[in-house]
């Protein structure tokens, strides 16, 4: 009987070592499976620096996963349409603007997204699609932030009685000289030409959709345009003040807030005319079930809210807004240099999406042409 008994503990002993071995193997099969590697596209410097403090380290802390920051979201368009012509889609998650996100969408180049399902209800139990400022959830798209494109202009290079203030110095050669650095698009540039030539900011849009306004951008550009340096990287235009290459540079107001406070650059934002837009995700086809999980923490109330922490845009959630608080690394208060801060507001434009997906392709013909005249 005892012998019977030790070799029935031994079996049993056995079974408990096989089954514990076979749940650890079990564990780490799982645990191998979450851990994933994600290609995330973004902008790049100071905005994807945001990114990566408020929403990126803490999910590689909270699972493992390996997060690589891919900076093509200038290009993010034409780069989902090539990889998804060679069958061969290497993005899982990309950042990009609206308005391209409604050809990506329209192309069937990305996902549609039900946010109420998808994403995270506000803390006081808020839906989404309640929760998000206008215009923030497209058919394909959930907008994180608000941000702004502006004009900037280095204070040392003008006396200072006689600082710029508005869009149309910006377009003044004779009282304030010097290269200006513009994006090579014709997006806000038509705007803020017919802005400084006296067109009222809600008719812009109405009048770009005629050829008589159109032809008026491009005047007013002329005036100008043996003055200008192209820039098409966003890192561009900060680095053009800095080493005094030009005296105004549109960029996002981000970028010039990063140079200003972590820098110490002796920039400053012309608020007047900013057009203002959103910014977001967009899942490429295929891609949603390895995404979903990281999305939904990255759009949440509290990550939002962090990211306003890193850099001057305002988060795209109601409930995230009064949870903007301070600069992280200097202490000053961020609701000042927020494109959504009042006195920032007064003239602000909001870029027209639908215009711009509509006119887009056509608008950008005419800009390349003029440009080679």
């Amino acid at each position: 009987m005892k012998h019977d008994d030790k070799q029935a503990g031994k079996v049993a002993l056995k079974r408990v070592t096989c089954a514990v071995a076979g749940a650890s193997v079990m564990a780490l099969a799982t645990m191998a499976q979450a851990q994933q590697t994600l290609n995330i596209v973004s902008w790049g410097g100071a905005y994807s620096m945001s990114q990566q403090k408020a929403y990126h380290e803490p999910w590689m802390e909270k699972t493992g996963d390996e997060i690589v920051n891919i900076d093509q979201s200038g290009n993010a368009l034409a780069g989902l349409r090539s990889q998804s012509q060679a069958g061969n889609v290497t993005w899982d998650l990309v950042d990009m603007l609206p308005a391209d996100a409604m050809i990506a969408c329209d192309e069937g180049l990305i996902e549609p997204l039900d946010h109420d399902e998808l994403l995270a209800d506000a803390p006081d139990g808020t839906p989404p699609s309640e929760d998000f400022v206008d215009g923030a959830l497209g058919d394909c798209f959930v907008a994180s932030i608000v941000y702004s494109n502006i004009v900037a202009f280095n204070t040392e290079m003008f006396p200072e009685d006689k600082q710029p203030s508005t869009i149309a110095d910006v377009f003044d050669l004779e009282n304030y000289p010097g290269k200006r650095a513009l994006l090579r698009k014709p997006i806000n540039n038509l705007e803020w030409a017919l802005i400084a030539d006296g067109v009222d900011s809600d008719e812009v849009y109405a009048m770009l959709e005629t050829e008589e306004g159109i032809q008026r951008a491009f005047d007013k550009l002329d005036t100008i345009k043996d003055e200008v340096i192209w820039w098409e990287e966003g890192a561009q235009p900060p680095q053009l003040l800095a080493d005094q290459e030009v005296a105004f540079a549109s960029a996002y107001n981000g970028r010039i807030f990063d140079a200003m406070v972590s820098e110490d650059q002796p920039f400053e934002i012309i608020w007047d005319a900013q057009v203002f837009e959103l910014d977001g995700w967009v899942v490429p086809v295929g891609k949603l079930d390895k995404v979903k999980d990281y999305l939904y923490f990255a759009t949440d109330t509290q990550r939002l809210a962090d990211q306003a922490q890193y850099i001057s845009y305002g988060p795209a959630r109601y409930s995230s807004s009064d949870m903007v608080s301070v600069h992280a690394e200097t202490g000053i208060d961020m609701m000042p240099h927020m494109p959504t801060f009042p006195p920032n507001f007064a003239t602000a434009l909001q870029k027209d999406d639908y215009f711009w997906a509509d006119y887009n392709d056509e608008l950008t013909q005419r800009f390349d042409a003029w440009l080679a005249q």
